[in-house]
């Protein structure tokens, strides 16, 4: 399925350009500028569409039916292919069935999926936990083997890192690209030779997901493509960059242009200003013990 009739697919522009960088759009704004800086394609995070459009930490509080709406935004907005993330699907695998149909019929040329349990959250945020193998497996299978277009690409993500170890990320993921899947995500790998041990075990598209503030290291998309990552999504560091403008247009107004201009703002402030702190309050008072 190609996005509005241009001709490009996400799989012509992975051939196009390695490493693929892919810039998160979080609005039809954001978007277009991502088009017009000469971008090939583009990526829409959950992260950046709840804490943009709802205001709230990426904590599974919002799902397909809000989620949605901001990606049909966006991807009107564009004629780039995009990656989707769709987090886990949204339930067993008839509902990830119906998430990846409905965002290809919007045009969406590629989808990531997760193995984390709901409610989720940010994958470099504590607190994971990751659903059975055998269910992530099955929940591959079935949108690989149900997608609307062979065209369609599939990104399979593990959590499995922070949760399970490294070992065991790296077989579920072998378990994944067995299912079917089309490429790989391996969230929040602690250091470069665990970055390296990736690139080196598996030959698919990989990506990496640099991230302010977060457990992984961060290098340059060059270096990320000497370790073997093929695709780069800077899926947070757009929002990131225009909360922290936002916050210095507003203290040059008030108060002159010397109390501005304090660079961008990493993972933490971002929870900051979308509340995390009392929704992990509640979650911490109210969980069952």
């Amino acid at each position: 399925m190609n996005h509005r009739g241009t001709g490009q697919t996400f799989r012509q522009a992975l051939q196009a350009e390695r490493p693929l960088i892919l810039f998160g759009a979080y609005d039809a704004l954001s978007a277009r500028i991502i088009e017009q800086a000469g971008c090939r394609a583009l990526f829409v995070s959950g992260f950046s569409i709840v804490g943009s459009r709802f205001g709230v930490p990426d904590i599974g509080l919002r799902a397909f039916g809000d989620i949605s709406g901001a990606v049909r935004d966006v991807l009107q907005a564009t004629r780039l292919p995009a990656l989707i993330d769709i987090d886990d699907g949204y339930g067993d695998v008839k509902n990830a069935v119906h998430t990846v149909h409905a965002y290809e019929r919007m045009g969406a040329s590629a989808l990531m999926m997760e193995d984390q349990s709901w409610p989720k959250r940010c994958g470099h945020m504590a607190g994971k936990s990751v659903v059975s193998q055998a269910e992530m497996e099955a929940k591959v299978r079935a949108v690989v083997g149900e997608r609307m277009s062979a065209d369609t690409f599939i990104i399979a993500r593990t959590d499995a890192r922070a949760v399970l170890g490294f070992d065991e990320a790296l077989r579920r993921a072998e378990a994944y690209l067995r299912a079917g899947a089309d490429g790989l995500f391996i969230e929040a790998p602690e250091s470069v030779e665990e970055m390296r041990t990736i690139g080196r075990h598996f030959d698919v598209p990989l990506l990496a997901n640099p991230l302010e503030g977060g457990r992984s290291p961060i290098l340059t998309p060059r270096e990320y493509g000497e370790l073997g990552f093929g695709i780069i999504g800077y899926g947070i560091t757009l929002v990131l960059r225009a909360a922290a403008a936002m916050q210095d247009a507003i203290a040059e107004i008030r108060n002159g242009p010397a109390s501005g201009s304090h660079g961008p703002i990493g993972l933490d402030r971002f929870k900051d200003i979308v509340g995390f702190a009392e929704w992990a309050r509640i979650e911490e008072t109210y969980r069952p013990r």
